[in-house]
């Protein structure tokens, strides 16, 4: 059965956020997968293990601690954020096999723009040319996945020099926009949902 995809616009983090871990606690056996793709405005989120002192200078950006995997990450405007509610015993996939999944969808993503996009080993996520352009975190509940990936389209990057990004002090990060990709995000986000589903599809 194919994910339910749901484009959500540009939404709060905490609301959305909520709205996952309901959907998630009142699903059944029966209950289809879904993605969600999302804008959220500018906000600096705190996984379990997370570090505060990885948040440098927060400034204006609200900081909120959540259940996800990982460390701390910044989402904002022109970052498109891919949320999997993925029900993975009935998929027969194990978590580090979901993120693998993840990145790859990425990674064909930028393939299909002529980007060579990496991954670094131990480092979650998504490189071109050692630079970050998506995180990946993850929650899993009663066997079933939510929280998801990030990706940078046309982000103002500032923020990330506000924290020491996943944990690490000067990772840098970088965006489509920089590699030469003109798309609106709506463009990206269309692409971007032909992989990944072609990913979560795998065998």
């Amino acid at each position: 059965m194919q994910p339910v995809t749901r484009a959500l616009g540009r939404a709060d983090y905490e609301t959305v956020w909520r709205s996952m871990q309901a959907f998630t606690k009142a699903r059944g056996q029966d209950t289809a997968d879904e993605l969600w793709f999302v804008e959220h405005p500018p906000v600096f989120t705190l996984g379990l293990a997370a570090k505060p002192e990885h948040v440098l200078d927060a400034g204006p950006i609200p900081v909120v601690r959540i259940d996800r995997g990982g460390q701390v990450t910044w989402h904002g405007p022109g970052q498109l954020v891919a949320y999997v509610l993925l029900d993975l015993r009935r998929a027969g996939v194990g978590v580090k096999e979901l993120v693998r999944r993840l990145e790859q969808s990425v990674i064909d993503l930028l393939a299909g723009y002529g980007i060579r996009g990496e991954r670094r080993a131990g480092m979650p996520g998504v490189y071109v040319a050692g630079a970050k352009i998506a995180a990946v975190g993850l929650r899993v509940s009663r066997g079933c996945s939510f929280h998801g990936i990030a990706l940078n389209v046309d982000a103002d990057l500032s923020a990330f020099a506000r924290i020491n990004p996943c944990g690490y002090p000067g990772l840098a990060a970088t965006r489509l926009a920089d590699l030469g990709v003109r798309d609106t995000i709506n463009a990206v986000q269309q692409r971007w949902q032909a992989t990944l589903l072609a990913c979560l599809r795998a065998a």
